[in-house]
């Protein structure tokens, strides 16, 4: 049975592909990195040197089948495994978190908001205010890349440390020390959204492998470990055969919950 935390409210992840999930909170639903093209799909990117990117599998749902979606965090807007042609439909009329260049470029759209590293914005859905921040990544050089803390009053404290309990998704980016002890002394970190998969541009690798992944679990202190953004693309070096083995080595494996494609995963115990 996968490992369960203690946290203020139900919190469940419906996996749909690659970087692409959502995160049920209490009946508040938040999208992550859409992309829902069909497996097949190619991309050529004359940015970096005419790199040709694959898409292996097809996500498990389409844009008519998603439930409601109260906002969307979207790490960045310029990478096809991290937002596709239909992924930008959904942005419309929808309240969606991203960079400051990124919100640039998708508006007009009223609903999206760009913010900078450590930036909080807060909004108010069915009744509950959420607080999203967002958190500094190293990807592709001259890009911009966020990862996201949500936190809440109704998530609770964790007991001893007193620190209010959240959720982080990591958005794409390779292990940066500093980045853990920030967000380890400001909150409780329930459970860790890594995008993983070694994903590399030449010789540059621009996501963690699972070895920074481990060591980016341990430095925010959280309790468990949710890898996302290891399949479904060719140019991801290591499956979840290669994400096992890391973390059997970094002693961490039955802290890990591997989403199963299309369904709903509760991470908060009964």
């Amino acid at each position: 049975m996968a490992p369960r935390i203690d946290f203020g409210v139900p919190v469940s992840i419906t996996y749909i592909g690659t970087a692409t999930a959502i995160i049920h909170i209490d009946g508040v639903n938040f999208l992550t990195d859409p992309v829902f093209s069909p497996g097949g799909t190619e991309w050529y990117r004359r940015d970096v040197g005419g790199l040709k990117l694959t898409q292996t599998k097809s996500p498990a749902y389409g844009l008519a089948s998603l439930p409601p979606i109260d906002a969307v965090l979207l790490s960045h807007e310029d990478h096809p495994d991290n937002l596709d042609e239909p992924g930008r439909q959904l942005l419309d009329g929808r309240r969606v978190f991203t960079t400051p260049d990124g919100a640039r470029k998708l508006g007009p759209r009223p609903g999206v908001r760009g913010l900078k590293d450590w930036k909080t914005a807060t909004l108010t859905i069915g009744g509950r205010e959420f607080s999203i921040t967002a958190t500094p990544c190293q990807h592709l050089p001259g890009g911009e890349c966020i990862g996201f803390v949500i936190s809440s009053p109704s998530f609770g404290t964790h007991s001893p440390t007193n620190l209010p309990n959240a959720l982080y998704f990591s958005g794409d980016t390779v292990h940066v020390a500093s980045l853990g002890p920030e967000i380890r002394a400001r909150w409780h970190v329930a459970a860790a959204l890594l995008n993983l998969g070694k994903a590399s541009v030449g010789r540059l690798q621009i996501t963690m492998d699972g070895a920074q992944g481990v060591q980016l679990f341990e430095d925010v202190g959280a309790d468990l470990l949710v890898p996302m953004h290891f399949e479904a693309w060719q140019h991801f070096a290591e499956d979840k055969a290669d994400m096992v083995a890391a973390f059997e080595k970094g002693g961490i494996l039955d802290k890990v919950v591997f989403l199963e494609l299309g369904v709903e995963t509760l991470l908060t115990k009964a």
